[in-house]
């Protein structure tokens, strides 16, 4: 039999794990439970992915992340590993031909969102299935004290009955200790090992810069930074507006958000990643799964709502282990905007059962009806109709998707795909009409693959190939579909709503108290947390930092900027007025100060106005020269 190490180099190209690794593989090979606690950048899924090519049968990873599960089994398959992926927004015959080869060892992993679980029929499936090793992704989700608790994940723990030798692998990049005996508490895990590195990123310098005037601050530290850079931003429209700002100033961005058509988020992630953009300005939906090693710089425009977003965002700076930035942009209300944020997350509990009930009656759902039933919802028309705020609504149904109620998922902007449904041979003996024809052979040039699988295609792009405009390819790939040639499922851009029960009496809508009132109060300390750390002046952020996530009395780091400047009032002050002379007899910009006595700057510039009181100094404003 192989060794880990073989298995690593032949499917992935590395000849060695890195650090704590092969620790996990070899815990899940010899069938015991394992946490693995492994920081953004660490190769979570090689842990699971290696085991898998040497266990029996189906590795199940339950993961919510589902736009990730494409670019996973895309990856997969194109090192020669057979995966599929299941989730309520598939189709009914895309999720029976997963499900067909999971169940006939035609697919060695198997990625499940976790809504699957809660389906009866699902889990009857499941008994027919070889399963090997149950995988929890994103392992904090199962937390109640966890920053994402989904009780969806409450059901992993069923799996364990119906595969009692298949041992389960729970991973996350960040947890505190109390959410790490609770994973082993609801996974039922017994004997588990623990596995963790160390949440201390040495290379990463952690910066936090006071600014009203957070734009002119963002263009000041892209440019006197180089290499690639993340900008993180809470809304939509900003990403749109900041980027647009910064190619104004020079510098080459793009923006980001989960509501862009799949293919232009492939093309901005392809651009950024060559190079060709250096800054992408995104909300969170960007950077799972972006396996760039050389980004120098993270910037986060807004304030995080919690550490471990912010460490998990932060941490996709310097994966290559070079020096790398993480900067923080505090302006003056961001704490109070921060604590805002805590009370719509968690509008009044009558509220959330009114958007219940208003949700069905749109969605014509009648009271007993909708059982696993998807739905397609745009929000924003949704609350027109209604007069609603759009924000308090999205809160209100991620509190009925936590409960249980519905499953609401905004993330679903997935390709077009395609899988034919005849055989290579049957193909030229079809009777079709000219331009099905010119685009079936479009299609066959351009993806061989769809007699194995179903393949993402780029309708746009295979418009092109067969000479017609999109509106006609569209309704040629329809006409293919309707001959059973092909089974054809279109892009989707649209959000959904899933119905995992029939629809209940809106009197009957009730909130746990872990759901709401345990979470809101967790919520509030989160937030506390993270403002802490953001305005921090005395102690070191990486001490902060360490200290939360259960790694107390950790030295201060000396690269972030509390530290910093901790280090520079310990050193004597250099005599200001002959520096700026010095610095002035070939000119320098007054802008410049601060980066030319980066920890003096204010005495520079008191330095510089006296300088220029007494007759010394000459200025045009903007470039300052002595006389």
């Amino acid at each position: 039999m192989d060794s880990p190490e073989e298995i690593l180099e032949r499917y992935w190209g590395y000849t060695s794990f890195r650090p704590a690794q092969r620790e996990i593989v070899g815990d899940v090979l010899a069938g015991r439970d394992t946490i693995g606690l492994l920081p953004t950048g660490g190769g979570k899924s090689i842990t699971f992915q290696v085991p898998a090519m040497m266990l029996p049968g189906v590795t199940l990873v339950v993961t919510p992340l589902i736009s990730l599960m494409k670019d996973q089994v895309d990856n997969l398959a194109d090192r020669g590993i057979r995966a599929a992926c299941l989730h309520s927004g598939l189709t009914r015959r895309e999720a029976s031909y997963a499900m067909d080869r999971a169940r006939l060892g035609r697919a060695r992993i198997v990625y499940v969102a976790p809504e699957k679980l809660r389906q009866k029929n699902f889990l009857a499936e499941l008994r027919s299935w070889d399963v090997s090793l149950i995988v929890v992704d994103e392992a904090h989700c199962i937390s109640q004290w966890g920053y994402d608790f989904r009780p969806s994940y409450l059901k992993i723990a069923e799996l364990r009955p119906l595969f009692p030798d298949a041992p389960v692998l729970a991973l996350t990049a960040s947890a505190t200790p109390e959410v790490v005996a609770d994973i082993a508490d609801k996974l039922h895990m017994r004997g588990h090992a623990v596995h963790s590195l160390s949440f201390e990123r040495r290379n990463i310098s952690f910066v936090v810069r006071r600014t009203p005037h957070k734009e002119q601050m963002l263009a000041h530290v892209l440019q006197r930074t180089e290499g690639t850079a993340i900008v993180y931003v809470r809304s939509r429209r900003r990403t749109v507006e900041l980027a647009d700002m910064l190619a104004r100033e020079g510098i080459t961005a793009a923006y980001y958000h989960a509501g862009l058509d799949p293919q232009l988020k492939s093309e901005r992630q392809d651009a950024w990643r060559s190079g060709e953009v250096r800054v992408i300005v995104a909300t969170n939906a960007f950077g799972m799964g972006i396996d760039k090693p050389d980004v120098r710089l993270v910037v986060h425009f807004d304030l995080p709502s919690t550490l471990e977003e912010y460490y998990q965002e932060a941490g996709r700076a310097g994966r290559d282990g070079l020096p790398s930035f993480a900067v923080v942009l505090l302006g003056p209300a961001d704490a109070a905007t921060l604590r805002r944020r805590v009370a719509e997350e968690f509008p009044p509990k009558e509220f959330v059962a009114r958007v219940y009930e208003q949700l069905c009656i749109y969605l014509n759902v009648a009271v007993d009806g909708g059982y696993e039933m998807v739905y397609d919802l745009d929000l924003r028309q949704f609350c027109a109709h209604y007069g609603l705020p759009v924000r308090p609504v999205q809160s209100a149904l991620g509190l009925l998707t936590r409960a249980g109620y519905i499953d609401y998922n905004d993330e679903m902007a997935m390709q077009a795909r395609v899988i034919a449904t005849v055989r290579r041979d049957e193909f030229y003996a079809l009777q079709l009409s000219d331009v099905d024809e010119r685009v079936l052979m479009a299609l066959l040039r351009g993806y061989g693959g769809i007699f194995a699988d179903y393949v993402h295609i780029d309708e746009a792009r295979l418009a092109t190939a067969a000479g017609v405009s999109q509106a006609v390819f569209y309704e040629s790939m329809l006409s293919l579909s309707r001959q059973h040639v092909l089974h054809y499922v279109p892009r989707r851009l649209t959000p959904y709503v899933y119905f995992p029960y029939a629809r209940i009496e809106t009197r009957h809508i009730a909130l746990p108290r872990e759901i709401y009132d345990e979470r809101r109060r967790r919520a509030e300390e989160r937030t506390e947390a993270m403002i802490a750390f953001a305005s921090a002046t005395s102690e070191c952020r990486v001490r902060i930092m360490l200290d939360y996530f259960g790694q107390p009395y950790a030295p201060p780091c000396g690269s972030c900027d509390v530290c910093r400047n901790a280090a520079a009032a310990r050193r004597p002050a250099p005599d200001m007025r002959a520096a700026v002379l010095e610095a002035a007899a070939s000119g320098f910009a007054v802008a410049d100060i601060g980066r030319l006595w980066p920890d003096h700057a204010e005495a520079a510039a008191e330095a510089a106005r006296t300088l220029l009181d007494e007759g010394l100094l000459s200025s045009d404003g903007i470039t300052l020269r002595a006389r």
